[in-house]
């Protein structure tokens, strides 16, 4: 079992409490104030926060599942990060590839799960399959340089969800969520379409579906250790 905090406080509350400042901090702002410093520096904080958590929320020695899970948030906080230092093309790029890592590691990690997956269902596999080709129908044709990118992205990403019900129903959802986080970006980017505060719906599914998956992981570590449920 991993220490407590100094304050005595156990440590993945005080993670959980510091990853809701942060999502506070950060939808209120993309909803008043997108592009201020508290806005885009919270963004940057979002991904950390939740490692934090599904740090805190389990214990030693941590299952493979878990560690893949870290190094899944470290890829998706490159995604976040890196494109603020670059612009244009070059911005989206490292973007699409930050998240890609992430998304493959997310596949890697999921995979021992497979067999308990939709991905032996073509008729469950197909509302994933045509949702991919619907978003691409739409992004492809104004993608230009980028659109081998995406295609790749949109085939991992989809792999990610439909594998992501092998592991429970929470995980299920929370890669339902992130493939939508992902095509609203999408369709933004190359279909010129938006929604009424579009970057709060991106952040809030994105922050949704994170959470989700590392809240399947946490709860799948606990089984697998015979804790209880909520207790590191």
């Amino acid at each position: 079992m991993d220490p407590e905090t100094r304050t005595g406080v156990p440590a993945h509350i005080a993670a959980t409490s510091a990853l809701l400042v942060v999502v506070l901090v950060h939808l209120i702002g993309q909803l008043f104030v997108p592009s201020s410093f508290a806005t885009q520096a919270s963004q940057v904080l979002l991904m950390p926060a939740l490692a934090g958590v599904l740090y805190a929320a389990t214990s030693r020695p941590r299952p493979l599942l878990v560690k893949l899970g870290l190094l899944a948030l470290f890829f998706s906080w490159l995604g976040d990060t890196v494109p603020r230092i670059l612009s244009g093309d070059a911005g989206f790029l490292a973007m699409v590839g930050g998240f890609l890592l992430a998304q493959a590691v997310y596949v890697i990690a999921l995979w021992p799960y497979r067999s308990r997956s939709i991905a032996a269902k073509p008729l469950l596999v197909a509302p994933y399959v045509a949702v991919a080709i619907a978003l691409l129908s739409l992004c492809v044709g104004s993608a230009g340089a980028l659109a081998v990118p995406i295609t790749i992205y949109a085939g991992v990403i989809v792999a990610m969800a439909v594998l992501a019900t092998g592991l429970s129903f929470t995980a299920a959802c929370g890669g339902a969520v992130f493939l939508l986080s992902d095509s609203l970006i999408a369709l933004n980017a190359f279909a010129d379409i938006t929604l009424p505060g579009h970057g709060f719906w991106v952040m809030v599914t994105y922050v949704l579906g994170q959470s989700l998956l590392v809240q399947a992981i946490i709860r799948q570590s606990e089984q697998a250790q015979g804790l209880p449920l909520g207790r590191p």
